[in-house]
C-alpha cells in the first residue's frame, strides 16, 4: 500500500537553530508515524520553500499531498500564504489533490505546555531574601507573550488561552502582550503587571521554537528586571520540542487524513482578491527567495469587503487575509507603542 505524503509547513526564521529545532521536531513526528512520508519545508526565510516541499512530495510519487501547518493560530501565513502555495501548486501538478488541515488552535493541552513553562521558569532578579520568603501566587502575576499579528481572530484567540491559563491557576492574574505589530507590547504588558501591584512576574513566550524575536524577547525582559530590583522577575521557555505539542499536531495530522479539517478556501473570493494584491509582494515559489519587507507592512486587499464582517465567507471563521512576518522591522512598532495595525 503506497504511503500517505504529509507535508508539514513552518514559518522558518533567519536563526538557523530555530529551523534545526523545527526540523528535529518534524522528524520525531516521522519517528513517531513510520506508516506515513513526511517532509518538511518552510513559509519564509529557510529552505525549502512550500513550493520546494511540493515539489518533493511529488516527485516521491504522491498523488494526494495533505498539507498542515505547523502553526499556532489561525493568521495570515495560515489563511493567505500557505493557500495561496496550494494554488499554484494546483495548476502546476493537476493531477495531485492537496488536504489543507489546521492551525494547533486554542486547547486544553497548550495550556498545560504553559503551566510547564511556568514550573521550569528562570529567577532573573537575584535574592536579598530567604528561601522560605517566596511570593503568594495572589500576589504572583503571569505576563504571556504572543506573536502578536494584524489579524483579529488570531489575536483574540491568543487571549482566550491566556484566560483558559488563569482559570487553572490560583495567580493574581494572567496577562498577555505580544511582541510585535498588536497591542499591548511587551513593554506595556510589563508595566501593566507593575501597575497591578506584582510583586512577582513570570514572563512566558508563547512562541514555537526559537528566533529573533525570542531573543529580543529575552534581551528585554532581562533589561526590565534590572530596571525593577524590587520585583521577582521569572522567564519562561518557548514551546519547543514539548511532547503535548506533538500530541497536538499528531492530532492534525489525523483529522487532515481522516478529511475533518474546517477551513476550506478555495473558494473564497476575500482571499482571491487578497491574492492578486499580495503576488505583486511575494514570490513563495522560489527556493530561498530571502526578501525583505518595508516598515510594519499589513498586506490587507484593498476592496470593498475589507472590514464587512458579511462578505461572502462560508468559513467558520471570519477572517482578514491579513499577513504577519517574523520580520525585525515590525518589531519596534510595538515596542515603542505605537498604534495597532487591523
Amino acid at each position: 500500500m503506497t504511503q500517505k505524503t504529509i507535508l508539514l509547513v513552518g514559518h522558518g526564521s533567519r536563526i538557523e537553530e530555530g529551523n534545526e529545532e523545527l526540523r528535529s521536531f518534524t522528524a520525531q513526528l516521522a519517528a513517531r508515524k513510520p506508516e506515513l512520508n513526511i517532509e518538511t519545508c518552510f513559509i519564509e526565510l529557510a529552505s525549502p520553500s512550500i513550493a520546494g516541499g511540493i515539489e518533493r512530495c511529488v516527485a516521491g510519487g504522491a498523488g494526494v499531498v495533505y498539507v498542515v501547518p505547523i502553526i499556532l493560530f489561525a493568521a495570515g501565513h495560515f489563511k493567505l500564504d500557505i493557500p495561496l502555495a496550494i494554488d499554484q501548486a494546483k495548476r502546476k501538478y493537476p493531477e495531485v489533490e492537496f488536504v489543507y488541515g489546521r492551525p494547533v488552535g486554542v486547547q486544553e493541552r497548550a495550556v498545560d505546555i504553559l503551566l510547564d513553562r511556568i514550573s521550569e521558569a528562570v529567577p532573573l532578579t537575584l535574592r536579598d531574601k530567604p528561601m522560605t520568603d517566596t511570593v503568594a501566587a495572589e500576589d504572583t502575576i503571569v505576563l504571556v507573550m504572543g506573536r502578536g499579528g494584524s489579524d483579529p481572530d488570531a489575536n483574540s484567540d491568543f487571549y482566550k488561552l491566556a484566560r483558559l491559563l488563569w482559570e487553572h491557576t490560583a495567580y493574581k492574574s494572567v496577562e498577555s502582550c505580544f511582541i510585535a505589530i498588536a497591542r499591548p507590547s511587551l513593554n506595556e504588558g510589563l508595566e501593566r503587571c507593575l501597575a497591578l501591584g506584582a510583586r512577582k512576574i513570570v514572563v512566558l513566550p508563547y512562541l514555537l521554537f526559537t528566533g529573533v524575536l525570542m531573543k529580543q524577547f529575552t534581551e528585554r525582559v532581562a533589561e526590565f528586571a534590572t530596571a525593577h530590583p524590587e520585583v521577582e522577575v521569572e522567564l519562561g521557555s518557548y514551546i519547543g520540542n514539548h511532547p503535548l505539542l506533538a500530541d497536538m499536531l499528531a492530532e492534525r495530522i489525523e483529522e487532515t487524513l481522516e478529511g475533518k479539517s474546517f477551513a476550506n478556501c478555495d473558494n473564497c473570493r476575500y482571499r482571491d482578491a487578497a491574492g492578486l494584491h499580495h503576488h505583486h509582494h511575494h514570490h513563495h515559489g522560489e527556493e530561498g527567495h530571502g526578501h525583505d519587507h518595508g516598515y510594519g507592512h499589513n498586506h490587507q486587499p484593498h476592496h470593498a469587503d475589507e472590514h464587512d464582517p458579511h462578505h461572502g465567507h462560508d468559513h467558520h471563521h471570519r477572517h482578514s487575509h491579513a499577513h504577519d512576518h517574523e520580520h525585525d522591522e515590525s518589531v519596534p512598532a510595538a515596542a515603542s507603542g505605537s498604534p495597532k495595525e487591523l
